[in-house]
């Protein structure tokens, strides 16, 4: 007959032993899924650059964004990847728009023109966000038709030359 602590052992030694076999089946889980964990790892970096720019701390941004800090955490460091959810409720907290980190994330597709005009409109503290919004649309729209103006330009034939 067992004494009850020869039993009390053998149940936290069955206990340990199962927490590291699911330990490991998680380990190999993540090592298998690096398209994940590069995208996760992208937008983890993207929010930390914002955050240091913005000079707030892992546990204020936490507290501003409503999520946890050690989840937190672990989204910079591309452990976990967020929900677009918790992508708006980050951008709230940085005060960024939710648009820049759903494209970083890989949620929307990057607006086109110069990544360096969109940046420096989405960086501009004077503007609000609904007027960063406003001139990114218009931004856009211009490069868009400024481009199908070339291409139209291009197929087009020239009357000079062909009368020359």
């Amino acid at each position: 007959m067992q004494t009850p602590g020869e039993f009390v052992r053998e149940q936290v030694t069955t206990v340990r032993e199962k927490v590291d076999r699911v330990a490991v089946s998680v380990s190999q889980s993540v090592a298998d899924a690096p398209s994940v964990s590069a995208v996760s790892s992208h937008v983890g970096d993207f929010i930390r650059e914002q955050r240091n720019a913005a000079r707030v701390s892992l546990r204020e941004l936490a507290r501003n964004a409503g999520v946890s800090n050690p989840y937190l955490s672990q989204v910079e460091r591309g452990l976990r990847k967020p929900s677009a959810e918790i992508l708006a409720s980050i951008a709230r907290g940085l005060k960024i728009s939710a648009e820049s980190l759903y494209e970083q994330a890989g949620i929307l597709d990057r607006r086109s023109g110069n990544p360096d005009t969109v940046a420096a409109i989405r960086s501009d503290e004077a503007l609000s966000e609904r007027h960063k919004a406003v001139l990114l649309e218009l931004y856009e729209t211009y490069v868009r038709e400024h481009r199908a103006s070339q291409a139209a330009a291009q197929t087009t034939p020239n009357p000079s030359k062909e009368s020359a």
